[in-house]
C-alpha cells in the first residue's frame, strides 16, 4: 500500500515484505538498487530502527532481511510515486526468484 501524504513534498512510503526463501541477499539488493538508482527522487529503506539509501547495494545488504521481513520504502522528489511502484513490483515478483 502507496502512503502518499496530504501535505506537498512530503515523502510517499510502501510497506513490503521480503518473499525470497533466501532473503533479501546479493542479487535482489543488485536488482533493487539498479533500479532505485533510475530515479531521481531520494529513495530510502526503512527496516527496524535501520534507514539505509536504496540507491546503494552495500547499505540494503546490512539490513540482513530475512524471508517473510517487513520494510517500508520511502521515496521523496518528483518521480517519487513511480519509484514507489517500481520498486514494491520488485518485492511483489520476488526479484524474478519466483
Amino acid at each position: 500500500m502507496i502512503d502518499q501524504g496530504t501535505a506537498p513534498g512530503k515523502a510517499l512510503s510502501a510497506e513490503v515484505r521480503v518473499g525470497n526463501e533466501l532473503g533479501l541477499h546479493a542479487r535482489p539488493a543488485a536488482k533493487l538498487a539498479q533500479e532505485a538508482q533510475r530515479f531521481d527522487c531520494d529513495i530510502f529503506l526503512v527496516s527496524g530502527d535501520q534507514e539505509v539509501d536504496a540507491k546503494s547495494i552495500l547499505d540494503i545488504l546490512t539490513l540482513a532481511a530475512q524471508q517473510g521481513g517487513r520494510m517500508q520504502i520511502r521515496a521523496s522528489g518528483d518521480d517519487a510515486s513511480e519509484a514507489l511502484e517500481a520498486l514494491t513490483g520488485l518485492f511483489k515478483s520476488r526479484f524474478g526468484e519466483g
